[in-house]
């Protein structure tokens, strides 16, 4: 399956992380969704003041394919819950394995915290999740372990809705534009952050984590919605962001090969004096 993902600021500061997006956007082939402008800035994570997420919600687990509760993945830990496409082979994965990285970057225990996966997709079933799992996580089994599940429509609609995240559906191409986004959940469900996973480390993800099972909750924001790509698949140029970033980096590398030039030409001009 195809698979585009959007996001706007205020990821400014993850740079790095979009332009890593952007990269795998543009590699992953011709864009031909035919989404509007309109569909996508429909597309972000706006969590409403004391946002909570149900978790007596019902939903399998991939990996037992039992019927469990969202409420039961968490266990009362901190929990960072990851809205995916099991069946998307572009950005998903590398948020998948990114957050895991970072999570065992942070030095704590798999039992102190919480990695849950949610397919986005309902016609998704637990293989394609176990087969994403398996993918995305090579080699991190042994520090980072997932529960993916799979969830009705009905249910979908519940998360999706106390989260305010709001995805969008491509028929042309059959796929989904969302956002690339990692929420992170204190043990009571409440919602403390909206973090990047293509931006997570180590370091303040240990921090946000111990914060979260403290029952800290950090500032949401008014509107969240996180680039994870670059290329406007509904216009066929680079989103105003994404275009600003490379910009800047251009200007930048021109500036610094003009200061190499001239300092060069000063240096040579001593020496021959």
């Amino acid at each position: 399956m195809r698979f585009i993902e959007h996001l706007s600021s205020p990821a400014r500061r993850h740079g790095l992380g979009a332009l890593l997006a952007t990269g795998l956007a543009l590699a992953a082939g011709p864009a031909c969704a035919r989404l509007v402008q309109a569909d996508l800035a429909r597309v972000a994570v706006a969590p409403p003041p004391g946002a909570r997420v149900p978790l007596e919600l019902p939903a399998q687990d991939a990996g037992t394919e039992r019927v469990t509760t969202l409420g039961q993945a968490l266990a009362g830990r901190a929990a960072l819950l990851l809205p995916v496409d099991f069946t998307c082979g572009n950005v998903c994965d590398p948020m998948v394995s990114m957050s895991a990285d970072a999570l065992a970057a942070t030095g704590l225990a798999p039992g102190d915290y919480a990695l849950v996966l949610v397919g986005i997709d309902p016609r998704d079933d637990a293989a394609a999740a176990r087969r994403m799992v398996a993918q995305a996580l090579v080699d991190r089994a042994a520090t980072v372990q997932p529960r993916a599940l799979i969830v009705s429509d009905a249910a979908l609609a519940r998360l999706t809705t106390s989260l305010g995240y709001t995805a969008v559906y491509d028929a042309g191409t059959d796929s989904f534009a969302h956002p690339a986004a990692a929420v992170l959940l204190a043990g009571d469900g409440r919602v403390a952050q909206v973090l990047s996973p293509l931006a997570l480390t180590g370091r303040d993800l240990r921090l946000a984590l111990t914060e979260a099972g403290e029952g800290r909750v950090g500032s949401l924001g008014d509107r969240l919605a996180l680039l994870c790509y670059g290329y406007d698949a509904a216009r066929g140029i680079y989103t105003p962001l994404v275009q600003r970033i490379l910009t800047v980096a251009g200007v930048v590398t021109i500036v610094a090969i003009g200061l190499l030039i001239a300092g060069l030409t000063h240096l040579t001009r001593r020496r021959a004096a």
